[in-house]
């Protein structure tokens, strides 16, 4: 019986270490270009140019290849705002900003090399700024994909495309029914496709 006790604390302690050696962390750093995006609704149109977009987050590895991720990316933009004629209605005064706060799922795939190729999503909120409505919050959700490059060092460079999306609640539609008019409120969505590059400083507890 002893024996058996003895077995079961070694095999209980080997699992407890091997977890440990799965949790590490990561400090990221990231940098990517975002392509522009048109939003259209009710005659009215705006353009979300191109821009730099950049940020960190800190990256929790809770199983081995599986991470949460805790983010802030901001991109410094345009946001040219046009009236049903087309004519623009900030000019000189449209530069906006695009920050998110997101909670990060990612995936590593183990290849047995220094590659890992990585699938991964998140949601939390989106903070636009423009000078001629101040700062309005809207959910905000991003998926991602990309490869992920280990070195000697505890540095490693990952390179991967992205979208990203905010929703905000714009008005409301009416529909006719059985019962009456029925309201449902409108939501413009803004959908972001970006290419970008994030260098890791990783450790382990």
């Amino acid at each position: 019986m002893k024996q058996y006790s003895l077995l079961l604390v070694v095999f209980l302690s080997a699992i407890g270490m091997q977890a440990q050696d799965a949790r590490s962390f990561s400090f990221n750093l990231y940098g990517g270009y975002n392509f522009s995006d048109e939003l259209d609704y009710d005659g009215y149109s705006a353009t979300i140019e191109d821009g730099f977009q950049y940020g960190a987050g800190f990256e929790y590895f809770f199983i081995e290849n599986n991470s949460i991720e805790i983010k802030y990316l901001r991109a410094d933009t345009k946001i040219p705002f046009y009236g049903p004629a087309g004519n623009q209605l900030n000019a000189g005064d449209d530069k906006g900003a695009f920050n998110y706060i997101l909670a990060d799922y990612t995936y590593y795939f183990d290849t047995g090399s220094n590659l890992l190729p990585y699938l991964g999503a998140g949601a939390g909120v989106g903070i636009v700024e423009t000078p001629q409505s101040g700062n309005g919050t809207y959910f905000a959700w991003d998926v991602k994909g990309g490869v992920k490059i280990k070195t000697a060092s505890s540095v490693s460079v990952n390179i991967n495309a992205y979208l990203e999306s905010m929703s905000a609640a714009v008005g409301n539609s009416y529909y006719w029914t059985y019962w009456g008019p029925v309201g449902v409120e409108d939501y413009v969505s803004t959908f972001q496709f970006g290419l970008g590059a994030v260098i890791s400083f990783n450790f382990k507890n």
